[in-house]
């Protein structure tokens, strides 16, 4: 959520901000914000003023009751004041209560540097990161190898749960369980400290994290309760700082948390077919930083670079994207997709990504800093170190060998119980 004082100063701002986003149709909330603002300083001024009559009018009782003069007209005149307030003030919550229903729709403004494009299709690869190679022997889907070597059972989990649920058994629920040891550990190793948050959260910190439109779309609700189940520990951890004020000392806040992740996948292609790529259910290491708005992208940079070692040191090549402006959330100011490369598909897809929400999250939430003498709103950004089982699919394609077994890169080793390779090699 924008700040109030940059839409009254600089609405054309706003209205760009709008059209490079291609969310045309907002435009006119612009306008309606404006005319609902100028309606609730009216009555601010309205309400301020009826209280200094009151005040004034109390002095005035307390005077003339001193010097025994007659006060009942300003008795009279004092008992209605109240009234007028209470109206004038439920008239004024009710104007706040619609201009923060718009504001929650008005995307937060991109930063200067994000690429102007309508959609994920344009945007823009900033770097490689390793070699992508494809070997001269074929690569195994990875649904076929994890059945071949008993790793997983698909058909089962379908009759427990349905499409996009999974058994991970054996061998790959280890390497599944280490790929995520070693990621936490190397944030950890990175100065961040380790959290497991609730993995429930209640409506007012998912309506504070992320858009009504993402809501409906990923969050799973409770029946019956205020609680919807997290698609990313992301929500819970950055909701525990929810109207709290962070001393200066303690900033920058760097946490690492692990959760499971569930996530509604409508409209999304590809749960029909076998396999770990688009699930409901999977698991993360994700981190998140609270800092001085100013370091902000320091941050951002520092975040993203945090995954690709963590996917380099599994012998997974990856890169990034810069994403347009079309293809970011409306609370994000830039964001960074990592991707992983695919050998048996010969290209890269998407395994984590990188944002900079600015101060827009911290509005909707209340999370501000003290210090340097005053108060004011933290900067927050997310970031997937690692999500499993999708980097499973990186691990098993890049790490297959010749003779169908996987390589377990040195890195991963001692979460292994020291194994070099699992599967079943063929001779």
């Amino acid at each position: 959520m924008i700040d109030i004082k940059l839409l009254r100063e600089n609405p054309k701002l706003v209205k760009e901000n709008i059209k490079k986003k291609f969310q045309n149709d907002k435009l006119i909330l612009v306008d309606k914000v404006l005319k609902l603002d100028e309606e609730w300083r009216k009555l601010k001024n309205e309400e301020d003023k009826l209280r200094s009559s009151r005040n004034n009018i109390s002095k005035e009782i307390s005077e003339a009751k001193k010097q025994k003069k007659d006060v009942s007209k300003l008795l009279k005149q004092a008992k209605t004041i109240p009234e007028e307030i209470e109206k004038t003030e439920e008239k004024r919550k009710k104007l706040e209560t619609q201009i923060k229903e718009i504001m929650m729709v008005i995307p937060n403004i991109i930063d200067a540097s994000v690429p102007i494009g309508k959609d994920d299709s344009q945007n823009v690869e900033l770097k490689k990161f390793g070699k992508p190679e494809v070997p001269a022997y074929e690569i195994m889907h990875h649904s076929k190898l994890a059945e071949k070597n008993e790793w997983a059972d698909f058909d089962s989990a379908r009759e427990t749960s349905g499409n996009g649920f999974y058994y991970i058994t054996g061998d790959l629920a280890l390497l599944h369980s280490a790929i995520l040891a070693f990621a936490r550990d190397y944030m950890v190793q990175q100065g961040f400290s380790y959290v497991i948050p609730p993995f429930m959260i209640r409506r007012k910190v998912v309506e504070g994290v992320m858009s009504f439109k993402e809501m409906d779309a990923m969050m799973y609700k409770i029946d019956g309760e205020d609680l919807y189940l997290i698609g990313t520990s992301e929500h819970s951890m950055i909701g525990r700082f929810i109207d709290k004020t962070i001393s200066g000392k303690k900033i920058p806040l760097l946490l690492t948390s692990y959760s499971p992740c569930f996530r509604k996948e409508v409209g999304s292609h590809g749960l029909e077919e076998k396999g770990f790529y688009r699930v409901h259910q999977f698991e993360k290491q994700e981190m998140i930083v609270i800092c001085e708005p100013e370091d902000s992208y320091k941050w951002y940079e520092k975040m993203w670079k945090y995954t690709v070692e963590v996917f380099e040191k599994m012998n997974i090549p990856v890169r990034t994207l810069e994403c347009c402006s079309g293809d970011l959330a409306d609370l994000k100011a830039k964001s960074v997709d990592v991707e992983a490369w695919s050998p048996r598909q010969k290209k890269y897809f998407e395994v984590g990504s990188c944002s900079n929400l600015t101060d827009a999250q911290a509005r909707r939430l209340n999370i501000r800093i003290e210090g340097k003498g005053k108060i004011y709103f933290a900067h927050t950004l997310n970031n997937t170190v690692l999500a499993s089982p999708r980097a499973l699919i990186a691990f098993l394609e890049n790490n297959q060998q010749k003779d169908g077994s996987i390589k377990i890169p040195t890195a991963l080793q001692p979460y292994m119980a020291g194994k070099k390779y699992i599967g079943k090699i063929t001779k």
